[in-house]
């Protein structure tokens, strides 16, 4: 053995373990699928968590949404984090904090419990996922083999969302809905354990954490969440819906003063000073909005009014990924022929008219003309954009500052899910009681004594009477999602103007900064 070689085996930050880039390879991947499989996973058991804690509806989306807006308030600091502190160091750490929020989760026992615990998930998901893939490109030299790297990372991203769905169901129908919780610990446990064995510490670069940016970023948005889901329930004269859409302004207003002022700031403005870019941002922004509201709506409904098992619900989303693939492979095959922009277009376009198709559900709905038939338009429009944004957004962009530019395009998707998701909810709890005040003399007019006395008590319509008011609302949330989607096109229209020579050089780099599917 050279000199060389011991000192690099005495070095702290040397794997124990050198020369397995293939058991690296898995270690990373392993996160990023837990990671992405965490936005998934739970969707299928919401409805249980729903009974077994006792959410309302408007209340329910907040299982989301916790952890979609730490994550995506905190993951350019997590990041930055894993530049300044070492990147195998700050992994760790994310995935020992994920790993911790998946046990609380488990054993919730209230509905605070749980969402303090999606909260924390959200956290150690924003450390751990961008130093995940930032150590691809410390692992493996440039070249072929960091190619691969990152497509196997790309395909994990993109395979995590229909894997979920499918665990999310097996694991709530055999087992119980705490272990889409559970399921986390034993692989985050191995995670900590193989990644000093496998994987080498980065070198450290000196730099600032820009935490009042990240602090006022992400309590504003949760406060203008909060002040819309709040407003479904209490209505918009109540004082805390307008203490809480108050703050907001403040907080955001704070934020951006503080990103202008800040040397190393979390979320650089120059980024949107470039009308491309500034328009990728908001058309991910807007159809994550919608993406976000479809699959929270569809979920409830095809296990409470077509009464589908959890299994069955996992199945029934499998199409859509199938088109979402479909969409993603097309684009990439024919972006260096026609350019970004009418793929942008069309799959806004054809997202719109699967939302729209969806404002048609009922409660006398079926599968696969009322549901499977919009959702597939939907899923095959918004795979058309994927790609195609992911590339828009770090077209033009200093090679230093691609990172920067392709995670504010994932800090949109997430944050633009949480704020979408709240107006559609308060777009349905109002529809939903306007409905329900007409449904309910209709009840009382043939329900039996010990029907009206359970209603008297609980104060929900049961059988037919309670999904035709689900139903209601849903399709009402769903004209909503198309304004969403319609943003999306008018902004790819009128705000788009990136050519075709602009992504010449970028081929290559939609594998390695895509959004999560």
């Amino acid at each position: 053995m050279t000199t060389s070689q011991l000192d690099a085996r005495s070095s702290p930050g040397t794997a124990r373990r050198q020369g397995r880039p293939g058991i690296a390879l898995a270690v990373i991947a392993a996160c990023q699928l837990m990671v992405v499989l965490d936005s998934t996973i739970v969707n299928i058991a919401l409805p249980h968590i729903q009974g077994a804690l006792r959410f309302s509806t408007t209340d329910l989306s907040w299982v989301l949404s916790a952890y979609t807006l730490t994550f995506g308030g905190l993951l350019l600091l997590g990041g930055r984090a894993g530049d300044i502190l070492g990147r195998r160091r700050v992994f760790m750490a994310g995935i020992l904090i994920f790993t911790l929020a998946s046990l609380l989760g488990g054993f919730a026992q209230e509905p605070w419990q749980l969402l303090a615990a999606r909260a924390l998930q959200g956290i150690g998901g924003a450390i751990a996922s961008p130093t995940a893939l930032a150590l691809i490109t410390t692992t493996f030299p440039e070249g072929p083999e960091r190619n691969r790297a990152f497509g196997v990372f790309a395909a994990v991203s993109a395979g995590g969302g229909a894997i979920g769905l499918l665990a999310g169901g097996m694991l709530t129908e055999w087992l119980d809905w705490r272990w889409v919780f559970f399921v986390n610990v034993p692989i985050g446990v191995l995670i900590a354990v193989l990644a000093p064995m496998y994987i080498n510490e980065s070198a450290r670069h000196p730099g600032r954490f820009d935490i009042s940016g990240a602090l006022t970023s992400t309590l504003g948005m949760a406060s203008l969440v909060y002040g819309f889901i709040r407003a479904s329930e209490e209505g918009w004269r109540d004082s805390l819906t307008l203490a809480s859409f108050g703050a907001a302004v403040i907080l955001l207003a704070l934020f951006v003063l503080v990103e202008m002022k800040a040397k190393e700031p979390i979320t650089p403005l120059r980024m949107f000073a470039d009308r491309n870019r500034s328009g990728t941002y908001v058309i991910m922004l807007s159809l994550a909005a919608a993406m976000f509201g479809m699959f929270f709506f569809i979920v409830l409904f095809v296990q409470n009014v077509l009464a589908y098992s959890p299994i069955e619900s996992g199945l029934a989303f499998l199409p859509v990924t199938v088109a979402i693939i479909m969409g993603a492979g097309l684009s990439q095959r024919f972006l260096p022929v026609l350019g970004p922009k009418p793929f942008m277009v069309t799959g806004s376009a054809l997202a719109g008219i699967g939302l729209f198709w969806l404002t048609f559900i009922s409660s006398g709905s079926s599968y696969p003309a009322g549901v499977l038939g919009p959702m597939l338009v939907f899923g095959f429009g918004m795979g058309l954009n994927f790609v195609t944004l992911t590339l828009t957004a770090v077209s033009g962009v200093a090679q230093h500052e691609a990172g920067a530019a392709s995670s504010l395009l994932n800090a949109s998707q997430q944050v633009g899910g949480s704020l979408g998701l709240s107006i559609l909810v308060t777009v349905f709890g109002t529809a939903s009681r306007s409905e329900a005040e007409k449904q309910v003399p209709k009840f009382l007019a043939q329900a039996s004594p010990e029907q009206k006395a359970q209603f008297a008590k609980t104060r929900e319509l049961p059988g037919s009477w309670g999904h035709a008011v689900l139903a209601e609302g849903i399709s009402t949330a769903f004209l909503a999602a198309v304004a969403m989607a319609g943003l999306a096109l008018l902004t790819a229209l009128l705000i788009i103007r990136v050519r075709k020579s602009d992504l010449d050089a970028l081929s290559g780099k939609a594998a390695a900064g895509g959004p999560a599917a």
